[in-house]
């Protein structure tokens, strides 16, 4: 798996650079299930590309979150999942409240 290139992550001393707990768990997901034969890492690599391509030029650069987006893109063309539910996921996440799942 080739992290150089187009569509590379931000890097540092030859390391992903992660903003975010998230980022992290969402590349580790990306790698595994191409390391398990899902698809192959250049498939994702072509959609990653496409989504930064397609990016309004004026927004801030978020890499991540193209990332993401490639990510569902892919997994909804192979049928391991509907972009839809996968979105509906993420709202359903992102609105728990902080700590929600932590006993105190």
């Amino acid at each position: 798996m080739d992290l150089s290139g187009d569509g590379a992550p931000p890097m540092l001393n030859g390391e992903v650079v992660f903003d975010a707990p998230w980022q992290s768990r969402i590349f580790g997901i990306a790698r595994a299930m191409c390391e398990r034969g899902l698809y192959e890492w250049d498939e994702f690599r072509d959609r990653l590309i496409a989504e930064i391509e397609k990016a309004d030029p004026e927004a801030e650069y978020r890499y991540f979150d193209h990332f993401l987006a490639a990510l569902v893109r892919l997994l909804d063309e192979k049928g391991y999942c509907v972009a839809d539910d996968l979105q509906g996921r993420e709202s359903a996440y992102a609105d728990r409240p902080r700590g929600h799942d932590h006993s105190h």
